[in-house]
């Protein structure tokens, strides 16, 4: 396995950083003796898989692989549009990230206001909450999760931050960490507002990947449900593709006249996931056709080929100012490349980092990324961690790096 270094260039940005990037392998999958240099096309006459008819058909679409971090199809994938209820899966994330960190709780009550039960009781999808009525945060996420419950949203945005702008600054200041720097949110239900709440297809693909791999116990007790039980009434989930699609456990759809027929959708076999993007569908059939084909094709038109096993050495960073010079890169989760299932294509990989890395560096932080690339396609990125901590230098370390470096 071949490693080289590529010279370090300057981040346009922020000028003072340099990027290091080191080959790690080109891996063929093609006929044998065949070979095609790093980053090149695809070989003469292979095509990439083409996608259902039915998915073009639909103004946005996009599928991801999440454990090569590869876009496997886009169409306006970085086009705002209206997420609707959507957006309920931003109020998820965002509960989820404050029952993490101990400041919401399931088991909680928040109480609902009379003006939140004189607006929002039975105001489109509803859970009819009552002025005065005790609701658990429990029953409010799988109010919002499963039957899209408008006023369950706004309950648990006004019970913890307050008011809705509270609220929804918190959830911009979520995205944001996310990198969802196209996307904006105006209300924590996806209820009409004239265009202030917008999103892209990449950006809910970052939001889900966060979702289910930062929270996997709260979304699978949340998300992917049929229906739930409320005061003695059975409210359903409408998921195109949960009970339909073979391994289907979520996410979330969304509609109004202004958004169209949206749905977020992901789902796992074998520990290969994928997340899907439909946005304005002309009505809920084309929607759950094209969601249900899409997901299909990215299991039956792609494979995947093993890389690396989680918490396996990848490669390493240099360390400035270390006890070691250099520090392992790892994933936390097994890495593979999606490969069409016929084959052919060209494998490259680069181990990209800030560097050199600074000492100390606490095992298990994320310090690079490895990007995948196979043929011609858009490249996929894994984010890396160091394998084992990095203490600063003492003076003999010093010496002995320094002497090291002078080695060629």
């Amino acid at each position: 396995m071949a490693i080289v270094r590529a010279p370090a260039t300057r981040d346009r940005r922020e000028g003072a950083k340099r990027l290091r990037a080191l080959l790690l392998a080109l891996l063929v999958l093609a006929v044998p003796g065949a070979a095609w240099p790093v980053d090149a096309g695809l070989p003469s006459g292979r095509l990439s898989p083409v996608p259902p008819e039915q998915v073009g058909a639909v103004p946005v679409s996009l599928l991801a692989d999440m454990g090569s971090g590869q876009v496997l199809h886009a169409h306006n994938a970085d086009l705002h549009f209206a997420p609707a209820s959507m957006t309920k899966v931003m109020t998820a994330y965002l509960a989820f990230e404050l029952i993490a960190r101990g400041k919401l709780l399931p088991e909680q009550h928040l109480i609902v206001s009379p003006e939140t039960a004189a607006e929002w009781n039975g105001k489109g999808t509803s859970m009819y909450l009552r002025a005065g009525e005790s609701v658990s945060v429990d029953m409010l996420l799988h109010g919002l999760a499963t039957a899209s419950a408008n006023d369950a949203a706004i309950v648990l945005a006004e019970g913890f931050a307050g008011d809705v702008p509270s609220w929804t600054g918190l959830m911009n200041a979520e995205a944001r960490r996310l990198g969802m720097n196209d996307s904006h949110f105006n209300t924590p239900n996806g209820w009409p507002d004239n265009g202030k709440t917008y999103v892209t297809a990449t950006d809910l693909v970052k939001l889900s990947k966060a979702l289910i791999t930062r929270h996997p116990a709260l979304y699978h007790r949340y998300f992917g449900r049929k229906r739930f039980e409320w005061h003695g009434a059975v409210l359903q989930s409408h998921d195109p593709t949960v009970g339909i699609v073979r391994g289907a456990d979520g996410i979330k759809t969304g509609y109004t006249r202004e958004a169209g027929y949206n749905f977020l959708g992901s789902a796992e076999r074998r520990g290969r996931r994928l997340v899907m993007v439909i946005g304005g569908a002309e009505s809920g059939a084309q929607r759950a056709k094209a969601s249900r084909e899409l997901l299909e094709w990215g299991y039956s038109a792609w494979k995947a080929r093993p890389l690396f096993a989680a918490r396996a050495p990848i490669g390493e960073a240099r360390v400035q100012g270390g006890q070691a010079g250099a520090v392992p890169l790892v994933a936390d989760s097994p890495v593979y490349a999606a490969i069409p299932q016929a084959g052919g294509e060209a494998i490259s990989l680069r181990i990209v980092y800030d560097g050199p890395l600074v000492a100390p560096i606490a095992v298990g932080a994320e310090v690079g990324q490895l990007e995948i690339r196979v043929g011609d396609g858009e490249a996929g990125h894994v984010p890396l961690y160091a394998g084992r901590a990095v203490r600063e230098a003492g003076p003999l370390d010093r010496l002995r790096n320094g002497l090291m470096n002078l080695i060629p």
